[in-house]
């Protein structure tokens, strides 16, 4: 932007020349420009008001990018205790589909538990990664944004593509920021030639997406893309494939 010319005409009310540091003076030339601040990055904690499957994936990001990243040496948690306090909430999650009044009070109390490990390590890693996104990013954790303007979301990455229950697949992506859930894919692979693509489903947790009605002895490629962003979807990630069992 050109900068803003301004000018005076030199006398105050009451008619007496301005001195050149009067309060209110303006001069004939322009005005400095600012320069502007760099904005501080902060990690999301969105997911502490989310479902008990997003809490899980998100300390399932933590766990898979956090430890033994270089730009984060010394964790204040354990990679071992985080794990345990996963496992403990997801132990919990399930023993309050069985139980009662007692067995929702645990499963809250190991949420709140495994939360507060997760803004534990948020904050070492907002103190830690020197003000840069991608540094911030490969931990596993999300940014808080510092524009109003939605961004394109990245393409997945399918990590891992296996076996489920008979006729089921079940595929693995690496969480995409910003994204709000995932949609899978897939078609059968005969002779080295891909068939129809079908849908595989939306899905919010990208740990483990279900893909079933398959048959067994069936070679089947997928592919996932993310929901959210400015466009509403990313590009599909590279195929995958894998034989249904």
């Amino acid at each position: 932007m050109a900068p803003k010319a301004i000018t005076w005409d030199g006398k105050d009310a009451q008619g007496k020349p301005f001195a050149w540091d009067a309060p209110g003076l303006t001069w004939d030339g322009t005005a400095p420009e600012r320069k502007s601040k760099m904005p501080h990055l902060r990690v999301s904690y969105g997911f502490a008001g989310e479902p008990d499957h997003v809490v899980e994936d998100v300390a399932g990001g933590v766990i898979d990018n956090l430890y033994e990243n270089a730009a984060f040496p010394t964790p204040p948690v354990t990679k071992v205790a985080l794990q345990a306090a996963v496992t403990e909430f997801s132990d919990a999650i399930n023993a309050m589909e069985q139980g009662g009044t007692a067995a929702t009070a645990e499963k809250n109390n190991k949420r709140e538990a495994l939360i507060a490990l997760l803004r534990q390590l948020g904050s070492y890693v907002e103190l830690n990664c020197n003000n840069d996104l991608a540094t911030l990013l490969s931990s596993g954790f999300h940014a808080v944004s510092t524009n109003r303007t939605q961004q394109l979301l990245e393409k997945p990455i399918i990590v891992t593509l296996g076996n489920g229950m008979t006729g089921q697949l079940v595929v693995k992506v690496k969480a995409v920021p910003n994204a709000h859930s995932y949609e899978v894919r897939y078609g059968v692979v005969t002779g080295g030639t891909l068939g129809p693509l079908q849908s595989g489903g939306i899905f919010t947790d990208s740990r483990a997406m279900p893909v079933g009605g398959l048959t067994a002895g069936t070679l089947y490629q997928v592919q996932v893309r993310a929901v959210g962003g400015s466009t509403g979807y990313s590009d599909w990630s590279d195929p995958s494939q894998h034989m249904s069992m």
